[in-house]
């Protein structure tokens, strides 16, 4: 799928991209790329091939790693830890929102 830099594409996991496209939407490199999959911040939808494809949720990810490295200029495995803290970070505020969501209202 090609995304223009203004186009808006709703993200799922049912969209597939390459390392190429994801680079080109990060602004890192393929080894860079490779270095966040070998730390496991990033996981392939087909790790045991050679060409791997990952999910459209990633985007949103390898675009956040692009800018914590530009900015803060991380290296390959600081860039992981980040990645994967962000990560959990956002899994704990989704849980705390289907939590709250599960609490009875309270009315003045």
């Amino acid at each position: 799928m090609e995304i223009q830099q203004a186009d808006a594409v709703w993200l799922d996991d049912r969209l597939e991209f390459s390392c190429a496209e994801l680079a080109r939407f990060s602004g890192l490199s393929d080894a860079e790329l490779r270095e966040l999959v070998d730390c496991g911040a990033l996981v392939p939808n087909n790790p045991q091939q050679t060409e791997w494809t990952f999910s459209g949720d990633v985007v949103v990810t390898v675009r956040a790693a692009g800018r914590l490295r530009a900015d803060f200029e991380l290296e390959p495995q600081a860039l992981a830890l980040a990645v994967t803290l962000i990560g959990r970070i956002r899994e704990l505020e989704a849980q705390i929102g289907n939590l709250r969501a599960q609490l009875p209202r309270r009315f003045p």
